[in-house]
């Protein structure tokens, strides 16, 4: 057989080079048949199992240029566009960016009350827009947050235009809720850890989970190395599909893995029925201590907890706190559950939170340029009170933060670290399940980054 094929090309080779002329014809007169053959090959088998062979021929006569032609110019064409607010929108701008050019739907939006937060520099928005060939707007779709704070875990705004059919415009105002997904990331780091996260795609708030995990294995302010890696099982919020762009808790941390000079760190997040939860390693020991060793995320201790020349009245007094050097604006988060007890202005203190963590302690946070609870409201670790600013009596920016136990001023550096960490009530075998399951998404996590770097 295999010499009979071996003849079969060498007298076909020498057929092409005495007629080149009448081969290229034939070939050409195959492919002007527009005939598609498909042919079945079976593989060999036992005697009397053989498959029987068909062969299906099947002529394919295309439709006629001008046909064609009517078909495409009858397609409607539509431009889809997505973009996040920005503090200088216009109307022009905004949809200058979307690719939409309609001056109709320009003037609604400047002049329309009913959208006119749409524009609002001060809410961070998320837009999307269908527009035609020509550019004008079939559909323009805005998501920000919900009105009430307390929806904004579970909610969204929904806003659509679209034209009324009448040469005018539609509003539809809707709630709509957001949805959860579960995200991978990897990355290596080369200068610091937010710009390693932020090289990934990560949200911030996953880079300071991240750096809570593992704040008493990894000091993330000095061991660093270039080439340590990370790897992240995570949890956004979505509208319709997109990560939010406000809330700075949506993405929340559930396992993770931080390579550090070769030495290996692993933890999950674990929360109970009720949504209580903390961090704990892959062998369900406990990482997170009773409260955060800081109010804020990255900081320095500009004054600690001794004697000290105070800046303004220059004498020699305590000073009962210890003070974080920082920007005004910058994030503080309560450092332990509980309820806030005050909140607003104390005489030199400035903008004041004071918060009742159990029946004997409590924590201050002064100085704040904003406060964002208010008397009354439950507060979880880590979560934002308010944000560094000058208020009172105060030299600069800074945070001045203090610690007491029946009212008695403690070292809140010291406190942090005595305190035991604890875990909601789960139990051996939902730990286990937990772990696994963390193993396997951080595996997956890791291909990710690999194929990535490729």
């Amino acid at each position: 057989m295999t010499a009979w094929l071996d003849r079969a090309a060498e007298n076909a080779h020498k057929f092409a080079q005495r007629h080149p002329r009448a081969l290229a014809a034939g070939v050409l007169c195959s492919l002007a048949g527009f005939a598609a053959t498909a042919f079945g090959v079976a593989s060999p088998t036992a005697p009397g199992t053989e498959i029987a062979q068909q062969v299906i021929s099947e002529a394919v006569q295309p439709l006629p240029v001008h046909e064609q032609l009517e078909a495409l110019a009858a397609h409607r064409l539509e431009l889809n566009r997505s973009t996040v607010g920005r503090a200088n929108d216009t109307a022009d701008n905004l949809l200058s960016r979307l690719g939409v050019s309609d001056a109709s739907a320009v003037a609604f939006l400047r002049r329309e009350r009913s959208v006119r937060e749409l524009l609002d520099r001060r809410l961070p928005r998320m837009f999307s827009a269908r527009a035609d060939e020509s550019g004008r707007l079939i559909e323009l779709v805005a998501r920000y947050p919900a009105p009430n704070k307390e929806q904004l875990d579970t909610h969204f705004t929904r806003v659509v235009m679209q034209p009324d059919g009448r040469g005018g415009w539609k509003v539809e105002r809707q709630l709509a809720r957001l949805e959860s997904q579960v995200r991978l990331g990897s990355g290596t780091i080369s200068n610091s850890l937010f710009a390693a996260t932020d090289d990934a795609g990560l949200p911030d708030s996953v880079a300071t989970q991240l750096s809570e995990m593992f704040a008493d294995e990894v000091d993330f302010h000095r061991e660093l190395h270039k080439g340590d890696t990370f790897s992240v099982v995570y949890e956004t919020l979505t509208a319709d599909g997109e990560p939010i762009v406000w809330n700075e808790g949506a993405g929340h941390l559930l396992a993770a893995e931080f390579i550090n000079g070769g030495r290996v760190h692993q933890g999950m997040w674990v929360r109970d029925s009720l949504g209580r939860g903390a961090y704990a390693g892959l062998d369900g020991q406990p990482k997170q201590r009773g409260f955060l060793a800081s109010p804020m995320e990255f900081s320095r201790v500009t004054s600690g907890f001794a004697m000290r020349m105070h800046p303004i009245l220059q004498t020699l007094r305590a000073h009962k706190g210890v003070d974080y050097g920082a920007p005004v604006g910058t994030a503080v988060r309560t450092v332990g559950d509980g309820v806030v007890d005050f909140a607003g202005w104390q005489n030199g203190y400035g903008n004041v939170v004071e918060i009742r963590h159990d029946g004997e302690r409590s924590t201050l946070y002064a100085h704040l340029s904003r406060v964002d609870v208010r008397k009354g409201e439950r507060v979880e670790q880590g979560e934002r009170i308010g944000a560094v600013g000058a208020t009172g009596w105060a030299t600069g920016p800074h945070l001045h933060f203090e610690f007491r136990i029946n009212g008695v001023h403690q070292d809140p550096l010291q406190i942090a670290k005595a305190t035991q960490a604890t875990l909601p009530p789960v139990s051996r075998t939902e730990l286990q399940q937990l772990a696994t399951s963390a193993r396997t998404q951080l595996a997956a996590a890791r291909s990710v980054g690999s194929i990535s770097n490729e």
